[in-house]
């Protein structure tokens, strides 16, 4: 019997979440930390003739609770203005140049905020030498997994192929869990925990292969129609792409040539090999960074925050584009068509403007809410510098503290450094997972990392202990980990195995 194709069109609907222009843009600034920031700003103020600096003084309080005094100076710098710039504004100065204009003009809104003292705080070496493999099983103690998925989980991330894709399948992975660790996991229980690993970062990690890694950072992005589209040339039309297609990608999608090439700037961006640091130190040597807290202790235990402004400038709205709009507005019925489309301009930039101005000030809010809630909850370290008496906390815990959704804090803790007394640590640091022993007593993971240490610090370096005696040496401390568990934390903390020890 011979089969007959049938093509039908249907009608689907689909709830899709969307972020608006400027929540994106509220997002974006959120996870740049303050170096990013300020080159962000100098595009902007060139992109943009109705964004400027301001000279003046500043009022903007981004700081504390716990005390109303924090030592925090005003070392704003102002951008130099490109010259095209100038040039835009000349020009609409000269297609308004016979218009009148009211001297009443509106107040522009000020953005205000403070710096803090950048001969102490603007450049700290820091050396980060946390390996690809350590970051990745890091990221465990932000999700809740079991005693047995936490094993397969670290199975699965040492079984990553040199670009971070996971190209064994799962029935094969059980097998090899089966013979070799003796633990009897089901393909549909390692596909749950594949699934819990690409959530992990970098996006696109733990893929089966390049299609999947693709859309895997596509999903993770926020969805824009570029975006969307580029999810569906990576899907349904992933060989023509592979093999660079893209007539044929554009007919069979009937894109415009303006889509196409958002398309394939959205695909140029993706990163095919997630893992290509894998194995190795990232960022070995050391490197500038700038703090973007600063987090004062004073002998009394009084705790004071600021953010670090660094060179971020003062920014206001134009006043002479602001005064194009008033203009516009009283006289709209009387301009010729240059002066109308002049003036259109010159509202779409103070829109822009006045949009930007905003998503700062967000940023500076959505920063410093994050930042409090973390030292109180951490409020024993950085009053006493303990490494010891960090609490276990999770992203999720300072989200339910802040109100904030979990992905926002994840990228305020992103790439951000914190400037304490004892010292300047990633944001991330703070952030450990925790243990409950037999008595139901909480101990977070990082506590039993520095017991973890003291011990091998105190063996016999002639004769050191094995895992399995450093497990029965945790057990006597109230910390009945596993040799396996006791395995992975002394590989987190770079310490080699009893033989490597041995002097």
């Amino acid at each position: 019997m011979a089969q007959q194709l049938i093509q039908e069109q249907t009608l689907k609907q689909q709830l899709q979440q969307r972020l608006s222009a400027q929540q994106l843009q509220i997002v974006k600034l959120i996870e740049m930390p303050i170096n990013e920031l300020e080159q962000n700003i100098a595009a902007e103020i060139d992109d943009n003739p109705a964004l400027e600096t301001n000279d003046g003084g500043s009022d903007y309080d981004g700081t504390n609770d716990y005390d109303d005094s924090n030592n925090v100076n005003d070392t704003d710098e102002s951008f130099d203005m490109a010259n095209e710039r100038e040039e835009r504004k000349d020009a609409l100065d000269s297609a308004l140049e016979n218009i009148g204009r009211d001297d009443q003009m509106p107040e522009p809104t000020d953005y205000q905020p403070s710096s803090a003292d950048n001969n102490d705080y603007r450049r700290m070496d820091y050396a980060d030498t946390t390996s690809f493999l350590d970051k990745l099983n890091e990221q465990m103690a932000d999700h809740d997994l079991t005693a047995k998925q936490q094993y397969i989980m670290e199975y699965l991330i040492g079984s990553l192929d040199s670009d971070g894709l996971l190209r064994k399948d799962s029935d094969t992975l059980s097998d090899e869990l089966a013979i070799y660790h003796n633990i009897d996991a089901t393909a549909e229980e390692i596909d749950n925990v594949v699934a819990v690993l690409q959530e992990f970062d970098p996006p696109g990690i733990g893929a089966h292969d390049l299609q999947e890694c693709l859309l895997l950072q596509l999903d993770r992005s926020t969805a824009t129609d570029p975006r969307i589209m580029a999810h569906e040339v990576i899907e349904q039309h992933f060989q023509l792409f592979i093999h660079k297609k893209w007539d044929k990608i554009q007919q069979a999608m009937n894109l415009t040539d303006n889509q196409l090439s958002e398309v394939r700037h959205e695909i140029t961006r993706l990163n095919p090999k997630p893992g290509a640091s894998m194995n190795e130190t990232q960022n070995h040597a050391t490197q500038q960074i700038t703090p973007d807290f600063i987090v004062e202790t004073l002998d009394d235990g009084n705790i004071s925050m600021a953010l670090n402004q660094g060179n971020v400038p003062e920014l206001n709205v134009s006043p002479s584009f602001v005064s194009m709009v008033e203009t516009y507005r009283d006289n709209k019925d009387s301009l010729n068509r240059q002066q109308k489309e002049a003036l259109l301009y010159a509202k779409d930039k103070v829109t822009k403007a006045q949009t930007y101005i905003d998503a700062i000030k967000q940023r500076q809010h959505t920063l410093t809410v994050t930042m409090k809630a973390i030292i109180k909850w951490q409020q024993d370290f950085f009053r006493e510098g303990d490494e010891s008496l960090l609490k276990p906390m999770r992203l999720k815990d300072i989200a339910t503290k802040t109100g904030l959704d979990i992905s926002t804090v994840s990228r305020v803790s992103n790439q951000k450094y914190v400037q304490t007394r004892w010292g300047m640590f990633p944001l991330k640091f703070f952030f450990n997972d925790k243990y409950t022993d037999n008595q139901g007593n909480t101990i977070s993971t990082r506590t039993m990392k520095i017991a973890l240490k003291e011990i091998v610090d105190d063996e016999d370096k002639a004769h050191p202990l094995t895992d399995t005696a450093l497990s029965e040496a945790m057990k006597q401390k109230g910390f009945p980990l596993a040799r396996r568990t006791v395995v992975k934390y002394r590989e987190q903390m770079g310490i080699p195995n009893a033989k490597m020890r041995k002097q």
